[in-house]
């Protein structure tokens, strides 16, 4: 049987009843779910002895008031996917239950990488994720906690922020779950418009492409390929695309042979922002 939680004191209260042997999984999620959130829970599910799900939509990690107003709040049907799933225990909290002391954000040095591509287009979003998600491994006090490589820029921030803060989390990071077209499924595709979520396919298959290219191509030929390729495009505005190191985030001039690149890209599909990536 599921338990669901909206009181961080009940939630501790459960957590420290269990053995001392028991390995606690933590995905943490801002609901809306859909199958990628579901495939990280089943991987949680794997090599854990409970799993621990949150669903809790973070104000501060928004740069803008209307795409936290617009955030789809779907609690029920989220409730009845975990619990078909077999999640074990979901953590619902208020904002006021996290944020006892207001609404703001622990300003966290992150090596720099949280000023690279989404840090560069949305100001305070990496402060924003590093507090949230610092203070739910505070609460849940998971052995492992996992997060999609879509949001792939994140994944480095979440393992940055526990070397920063010396907590014994391991942080998994689990391949993108996609749509039958290709589209990195995100609680954002449901916003699209028909001829939008039509038209979305193209950037997957952009980054397919420009993978393809860089085995031959330097990466200043790729870059331009694909600004071109998007500016072509009648219905996708692309935001930035950026060849960068896996490890530093930075973009590259030239290949450097032992290092491992990836492909990013932030397109606007109308008023709807979706991101994806590819390993090069």
């Amino acid at each position: 049987m599921m338990l669901v939680y909206a009181k961080i004191d009940s939630l501790q209260e459960k957590l420290t009843s269990f053995k001392s042997n028991i390995s606690i999984g933590f995905v943490p999620t801002m609901g809306a779910l859909h199958q990628g959130h579901l495939s990280l829970i089943e991987e949680a599910k794997k090599y854990n002895d409970i799993v621990v799900v949150s669903v809790f939509v973070n104000p501060t990690q928004f740069d803008k008031k209307e795409d936290l107003d617009n955030y789809p709040i779907t609690m029920d049907s989220d409730l009845r996917m975990l619990e078909e799933i077999g999640c074990d225990i979901v953590f619902t909290p208020t904002a006021n239950e996290m944020y006892e002391d207001g609404l703001k954000s622990e300003h966290f040095d992150f090596g720099g990488i949280e000023y690279e591509m989404e840090g560069a287009f949305r100001e305070g979003h990496f402060d924003g994720v590093g507090t949230v998600v610092k203070r739910l491994f505070e609460i849940v006090k998971p052995h492992n906690s996992y997060f999609g490589e879509k949001d792939f820029q994140q994944l480095q921030i979440i393992k940055a922020l526990v070397k920063l803060e010396q907590m014994n989390i391991r942080i998994v990071g689990c391949p993108i779950y996609r749509e039958l077209d290709g589209l990195a499924m995100s609680s954002r595709n449901a916003r699209l418009t028909v001829a939008h979520r039509k038209a979305a396919p193209f950037i997957r298959e952009t980054l397919l492409k420009a993978k393809e290219m860089f085995g031959t191509e330097n990466a200043v030929t790729v870059l331009q390929w694909v600004t071109d390729a998007f500016e072509k495009h009648p219905l996708l505005a692309l935001e930035y695309f950026s060849i960068a190191d896996e490890k530093s985030l930075k973009p590259i001039v030239q290949r450097i042979d032992n290092h491992d690149y990836r492909g990013f890209v932030a397109v606007m599909a109308g008023e709807i922002r979706l991101i994806d990536n590819i390993e090069l």
